[in-house]
């Protein structure tokens, strides 16, 4: 959408994807739609540039992300918002200006933190050097939240690092293209030899999916370009996520990480083995 952006100091201009039409939204908005909303978590709207960008860009938008997330802080002030507020630090893979911006977020203070701005093409090594720096910077008391980061094999790293909170489109994108995860790795179900195979996606998994339809039937929904192919391979792959979480928990709490951390990559990167 980057095209149809003019973002400025009191906020951001954009056209609508869908018919054009002009909107502007400002940090206020942004709490007020999420209060109408009834988000448990709000996220303070903020800014940040693609990679790579100069480190004039990235202290820009360093400044403008502490402006907005001061201004989303008070209105929920005044607003008496119910629910929490979440701060996103900045500074892409300048530790000078991650630093800089998580302290100005830490001054401020909110209800907790979030890493933004990364998982868009920057190194791998240096993305890493900057989670763990920041959770070490984080107060302890606070959750962190790791944005757009979505690889089993990242989400492990980061939690190993300190993150408690993901997000990505990872799972329904990938859902919506056919490929599927498994406790025996990814499964891409256009392939030709699913289309007599009766058995079910994940003989492990409990979702509805995976009780009640074969791969066969996937397939024949994916060909087609039916929408219960969608719907229905979201249903497994966010099964499949949330039991992987669950997992992490149960792991943390028995101290066996670092155990089920290798074997859980050493599945996903698999790739339509069966």
């Amino acid at each position: 959408m980057s095209p149809l952006v003019k973002v400025k100091r009191d906020g951001v201009h954009f056209s609508s994807h869908l018919d054009g039409s002009k909107i502007f939204l400002r940090p206020e908005d942004v709490v007020d739609i999420q209060r109408a909303l009834g988000t448990d978590i709000m996220m303070s709207l903020d800014y940040f540039p693609p990679y790579p960008s100069s480190k004039a860009d990235t202290a820009a938008a360093v400044n403008l992300t502490t402006e907005w997330a001061k201004r989303a802080k008070e209105r929920s002030q005044k607003t008496d918002c119910p629910q929490l507020l979440w701060a996103i630090s900045q500074g892409g893979i300048d530790w000078d200006l991650r630093e800089r911006s998580t302290e100005e977020l830490m001054r401020i203070g909110f209800d907790g933190y979030a890493l933004g701005g990364l998982g868009i093409g920057e190194p791998k090594s240096r993305f890493f050097e900057i989670v763990e720096k920041s959770n070490s910077l984080l107060p302890e008391n606070k959750p962190r939240y790791l944005m757009g980061i979505g690889y089993i094999k990242d989400i492990l790293q980061a939690v190993e690092l300190g993150i408690d909170f993901f997000d990505c489109v990872l799972p329904t994108r990938n859902a919506r293209n056919g490929t599927l995860f498994t406790s025996r790795g990814k499964i891409i179900i256009k392939n030709k030899k699913y289309e007599r195979d009766e058995r079910p996606l994940d003989t492990n998994c409990r979702c509805y999916t995976c009780r009640h339809f074969s791969r066969a039937y996937l397939r024949h929904l994916y060909e087609r370009n039916e929408i219960s192919s969608a719907v229905l391979n979201t249903i497994h792959n966010l099964h499949f996520y949330l039991d992987i979480f669950k997992k992490i928990r149960h792991s943390i709490q028995t101290n066996s990480y670092r155990s089920l951390k290798t074997n859980l990559i050493q599945i996903n990167e698999e790739d339509d083995s069966e």
